[in-house]
């Protein structure tokens, strides 16, 4: 980390603080709530056979073509945030599988926080939050596919789960404690990668069955460091697992979306070192986005289904 911290940039916006370092940006509200962003569009130049960007108003479109001819679009705003995005068949036909348009939360922490209770469990807690080292893979598989523990009770942007821990709280998680990250790292050692078969194989198996399924890689520290340390770190965390997903394992990179939260969420509550708390989690956040819609719902206007 000290090459990003000894790049990092310091403004003031709007009574925000706002960080800049390379490859990410971190808000601090006047509350000392804080959170950090990134661009996810250079995790999908991975295989790609051609990339374009198109500035369409104040939208920018980055179009991947993949070598068989298929495309990922990437709509994003002058910010770099994500708007849209888009799956384009060889045919033309377009399925819409993130839309991260604002729904109307009171502002808060990065513009779209919801204030929910935590959810009521009413599941066994080793169900609700999976370890991953021991796991079967059908349990993996299962967890990935559960439905909400409580009823959700309209459609949520990605931004509103993203920055709202009672929202997302109301989907089961798969703790990925196969995997050890060293203290300020967030490489994952080969030895450790092929532990995430078993992940891979569900992800895999679930978004065959839905080809919108919408994954949320959560990457977490200790509590150890500065909170801008942590939150940079963990963010990449997630984002290196969500590389490493598609790149060894063939995960479509467009259903996975990643997040850092630094130490805000300890498993194990300490102020020390921690190989428990640097860890990454996974959640399927798919009736989040539709709105606990047993069926998906219908494409948006200017876009054709795929057949079945």
């Amino acid at each position: 980390m000290d090459d990003f911290r000894g790049a990092r940039r310091e403004t003031q916006e709007g009574g925000r603080t706002v960080i800049t370092e390379p490859g990410r940006i971190i808000v601090r509200d006047p509350g000392g709530q804080a959170f950090v962003r990134h661009n996810e569009v250079d995790r999908f130049r991975f295989g790609a056979r051609d990339i374009k960007t198109q500035q369409v108003g104040n939208e920018t479109r980055t179009i991947v073509v993949r070598p068989d001819g298929s495309q990922i679009i990437n709509v994003n705003d002058r910010q770099g945030q994500l708007l849209r995005r888009i799956r384009r068949d060889q045919r033309g036909r377009e399925i819409i599988i993130i839309d991260n348009s604002y729904r109307g939360g009171p502002r808060g922490i990065g513009g779209f926080y919801v204030d929910l209770p935590p959810p009521v469990i009413q599941i066994p807690q080793d169900r609700y939050i999976v370890d991953a080292e021991g796991a079967s893979p059908d349990l993996l598989y299962d967890t990935m596919i559960a439905p909400p523990v409580e009823r959700i009770d309209r459609r949520y942007s990605l931004d509103e789960i993203r920055y709202s821990a009672g929202v997302r709280q109301r989907m089961p998680s798969i703790d990925l404690d196969s995997i050890n990250f060293e203290t300020g790292s967030w490489e994952i050692p080969p030895d450790q990668a092929a532990k995430l078969q078993g992940i891979a194989d569900g992800l895999n198996r679930a978004i065959t069955a839905n080809p919108r399924a919408v994954f949320l890689i959560e990457g977490h520290t200790d509590a150890v460091g500065a909170d801008v340390d942590n939150l940079s770190l963990s963010d990449r965390r997630a984002e290196s697992a969500a590389e490493l997903l598609t790149q060894q394992f063939q995960v479509p990179a467009e259903n996975l979306t990643s997040q850092g939260y630094g130490e805000q969420y300890l498993k194990e509550q300490t102020d020390g070192p921690s190989r428990v708390n640097r860890r990454v989690t996974i959640r399927n956040i798919t009736p989040l986005l539709n709105g606990g819609q047993a069926s998906l719902p219908p494409p948006p206007p200017g876009t054709v289904p795929p057949r079945r």
